[in-house]
C-alpha cells in the first residue's frame, strides 16, 4: 500500500510546485498567499474526497489512501504554513503572522465544510 500513497504525494507535490509556479506567474508572489491558496483549495478537495468516498461507496482502501493521504496530502502542506508563518514572525511583521494564522485555520477548515457540502448535493 505504501506505494499507493508515495505515487499521490509524488503527483501531489508536482501539481503543489506547479501551483506556486503558476502563482507566481499570475503576480501573486507572496509566499504566504501561494501556500494559504493551495492549503484552501486542498482542504475544500478533501471534504469532496470524504464525502464522495462514503457515499460512492468507494470501499477501496488503496483509492483512499492514494486520494487523501497521498495526492492531497502531498498538495498541501503545514510545514509550509509552519514556515511561513516563522519567517512571517523572524520578520517583526506580528500582525501579519497573526492575521496569516488565523487565516489559514478558519479558511482551511471552511473549505473543509464547503467541499463536504458540495459534494453532498452533487452525490446524493
Amino acid at each position: 500500500m505504501i506505494w499507493v500513497v508515495a505515487l499521490g504525494g509524488a503527483i501531489g507535490a508536482a501539481l503543489r510546485y506547479l501551483a506556486g509556479r503558476l502563482a507566481i506567474r499570475a503576480g501573486l508572489s507572496d509566499f504566504a498567499t501561494v501556500t494559504l491558496g493551495v492549503n484552501v483549495l486542498g482542504s475544500f478537495l478533501m471534504g469532496v474526497a470524504a464525502i464522495w468516498l462514503v457515499r460512492r461507496g468507494v470501499g477501496n482502501a488503496q483509492v483512499s489512501l492514494f486520494l487523501t493521504t497521498g495526492l492531497l496530502g502531498g498538495f498541501t502542506t503545514f510545514s509550509t504554513f509552519s514556515l511561513d508563518l516563522m519567517r512571517l514572525i523572524e520578520e517583526g511583521r506580528f500582525g501579519l503572522a497573526g492575521g496569516y494564522a488565523m487565516a489559514s485555520v478558519l479558511l482551511g477548515v471552511g473549505a473543509i465544510f464547503a467541499g463536504a457540502a458540495v459534494a453532498r448535493t452533487i452525490f446524493t
